[in-house]
């Protein structure tokens, strides 16, 4: 059933407090992050040609399916465990496996929630940079006594990778005091020479360090929920499967899966396109007199709204109610003055621009 409404207020009081399901809603979505530019027609076609054998039979179980993984990512099975999205993972690793885990903020807000209360500990990035300095992490996740430590790269909102070799050196710290280091790569396919940046490849040279990936945003299944984690340390990999259900993927997940990997250059082809607009998006916001707009990696970018314009809170509800938009302010994330800023997901250059004029429009109270 879909939500009805009598205003466009109402509306935008409801989708605030949703999760998903946008596409019932009739709005453009600058809120959420993913490809626009995949999957082809052709895996859409593959899915109804298959739709009885996957809806009539069951799926495989973890182990076949993370061979399924092991083949798009050339690594052994062993060191895979696939999830029901990533958000699956994130909650056996911050809900039932950190005795104390550590996050840098602001970040992706569900590795904190899913923690029990006392178990997360939030470390700010450098304000206002917002760019992670390493060597303070490491000591703090030491003198807390953080067993898991999260780096987001490229994060969640700044948009902004952590240098490769940071991350290195960071898990290099952490070893000598038990602690794993996760790094979710999830937006890592929109950034530039993302083959030289990914640690996935190198993952046998740290046995304390896991890679966590949403396949979601970088493949835009959102609907399909797959997502992954990488390890070396068969422990920890072992530990993670154990929280895994037997049959917590689909079939149309799983068939995705299984076929996937004829698809590579369409895939490669796309994250080409996102980087393209997102590039051209990045200049366009520049050009808005007085907004700081952090140079993005990811498919997203991060803003800081002038002084004399509206909060985020007010210039985001402004751009539904006046213009059907929906972006993300970054009230409710751990940063200093949060309500000055907006995270805002790159689309095609015609909804991009559109969504420039739209936000000029909206950011100041218009003179009477």
């Amino acid at each position: 059933m879909v939500k009805k409404y009598t205003t466009q207020t109402e509306k935008y009081e409801y989708i605030s407090k949703q999760h998903g399901g946008y596409y019932r809603h009739n709005f453009i979505d600058h809120a959420y992050l993913y490809n626009l530019y995949f999957p082809p027609k052709a895996i859409f076609t593959h899915l109804k040609d298959n739709i009885h054998d996957l809806v009539l039979n069951y799926p495989m179980a973890q182990d076949a399916l993370a061979e399924l993984i092991g083949n798009i990512i050339e690594q052994p099975a062993e060191r895979i465990i696939v999830g029901n999205g990533a958000s699956e993972i994130i909650k056996i690793l911050s809900g039932h496996l950190a005795k104390k885990i550590i996050i840098p903020v602001p970040s992706f807000n569900e590795y904190a929630n899913a923690a029990p209360e006392g178990n997360a500990v939030e470390f700010p990035l450098e304000f206002p940079s917002f760019q992670l300095d390493v060597d303070k992490f490491a000591n703090e996740a030491i003198k807390v006594n953080a067993d898991i430590a999260v780096v987001v790269t490229p994060n969640n909102p700044t948009s902004m990778l952590v240098p490769k070799a940071d991350l290195i050196r960071l898990a290099q710290k952490l070893e000598k005091h038990d602690c794993m280091l996760v790094i979710d790569e999830s937006f890592l396919d929109f950034a530039d020479n993302k083959e030289m940046i990914s640690l996935e490849q190198e993952i046998q040279n740290y046995p304390n360090m896991a890679i966590l990936k949403s396949m979601s945003k970088a493949y835009g299944i959102c609907g399909l929920r797959i997502g992954y984690m990488l390890t070396a340390n068969s422990e920890f990999a072992t530990a993670v499967r154990n929280g895994i259900h037997i049959w917590n993927i689909n079939g149309f997940a799983e068939e995705f899966l299984q076929i996937l990997p004829e698809y590579k250059q369409e895939f490669e082809d796309s994250c080409k396109t996102v980087r393209a607009d997102r590039d051209e998006f990045y200049k366009k916001l520049c050009a808005i007199s007085g907004m700081k707009v952090f140079k993005p990696d990811a498919n997203y970018i991060f803003c800081r709204l002038p002084d004399n314009a509206l909060s985020g809170p007010e210039v985001t509800k402004r751009l539904f109610i006046e213009h059907n938009i929906y972006i993300k302010d970054s009230q409710g994330k751990t940063q200093p003055e949060a309500d000055r800023y907006i995270r805002i997901a790159s689309r095609s250059n015609d909804e991009n621009s559109k969504l420039v004029e739209a936000l000029v429009d909206v950011m100041y109270l218009k003179k009477q």
